[in-house]
């Protein structure tokens, strides 16, 4: 048996997971600029196991437009190499002794407009995301009317259904925000 306020903390539970990962997948994307985040979770085979980048070395931007990889282990450098050179990040690493440099591109327009694409694409799927989780939540509110044992007014659904859809409005507003200033990013020279 379920009650109105456990309907909106899992929606609300749900709709923070997606706006959670759309920020984590939006790290990814590439700006003008130089971004540790632009390699973490690159998967470099470490002794048979496929494992991010992050955990296999120290990432450093010591230019705005240069990353400095220092593998911990000096052993794995030319793994490393392979693995950013095979990421699909049109990267191009140059080992220095016991680490690697990589001097980022400036982005030309035709990119920027393929990644600005890429991220409103996440910025919908995340609002996909959102707006299932709000089905959910008012099938779940219907179900309280119908219920056996404690019943529940009519009102009060129609109350809680307002509440599930006043947190899709904040949820989808910190997606366009979210999307928009990467958006932003990404055009800015």
């Amino acid at each position: 048996m379920t009650d109105p306020d456990t309907i909106l903390l899992e929606a609300e539970e749900a709709m923070s997971k997606a706006v959670d990962y759309l920020g984590h997948e939006l790290r990814g994307v590439r700006t003008g600029r130089a971004a540790t985040a632009l390699v973490e979770y690159v998967k470099v085979d470490y002794y048979g196991s496929s494992t991010d980048l992050k955990t296999l070395a120290s990432i450093t931007v010591p230019e705005p437009t240069q990353l400095l990889i220092k593998p911990f282990d000096p052993e794995s450098i030319t793994e490393v190499k392979k693995a950013i050179e095979s990421s699909g990040l049109s990267l191009n690493p140059m080992v220095e002794g016991k680490q690697i440099r990589i001097n980022v591109p400036s982005l030309t327009g035709e990119q920027r407009e393929q990644l600005v694409a890429h991220v409103k694409k996440l910025g919908e799927q995340a609002k996909v995301v959102l707006r299932n989780a709000r089905r959910d939540a008012n099938k779940h509110a219907d179900a309280l009317a119908k219920q056996e044992g404690k019943h529940y007014p009519e009102d009060e659904v129609a109350t809680l259904k307002e509440e599930i859809q006043e947190l899709l409005k904040k949820y989808e507003s910190q997606v366009a925000g979210t999307s928009e200033q990467k958006a932003k990013e990404i055009t800015q020279i």
